[in-house]
């Protein structure tokens, strides 16, 4: 069972976070829903029909700030996707918070990777599955 519906991350400059947000989920094969001057929507909204969707919205915020005890971590079906995230999300403004790899203490096959985006927003990438 999918516990969230929808998540929101602040970002001070929409304009900086655009291209990474657009990379890093294009890497996870997650579509771009809207684009409107203060906001951007990812993922796939639900309906009355299909509610099992999940959708991540990046709002412009003058005061938003980094914290790492706030964390967004996204699903990816492949390691190669995590692998994908990681490089697409350097590329485009991001900074490194731990390279594509195992992460044993959660559990044997847990691969994720982690960065910063240009605001200081943790984020991640993870595939439970194995190679």
């Amino acid at each position: 069972m999918l516990v969230l519906d929808h998540v929101s991350i602040a970002v001070p400059d929409l304009a900086a976070a655009r291209p990474f947000y657009d990379a890093i989920m294009a890497a996870l094969g997650v579509g771009k829903v809207y684009d409107r001057p203060d906001a951007l929507g990812y993922g796939v909204r639900c309906t009355a029909i299909e509610d099992f969707h999940s959708c991540l919205a990046v709002y412009a915020a003058a005061e938003a700030t980094g914290d790492d005890r706030r964390h967004w971590c996204f699903k990816a079906s492949t390691r190669a996707q995590v692998r994908a995230f990681h490089a697409a999300g350097l590329a485009h403004g991001g900074r490194d918070n731990g390279a594509p790899g195992l992460r044993p203490h959660y559990h044997a096959d847990y691969y994720g990777a982690f960065l910063y985006d240009p605001a200081g927003n943790r984020v991640e990438a993870v595939c439970h599955r194995g190679e």
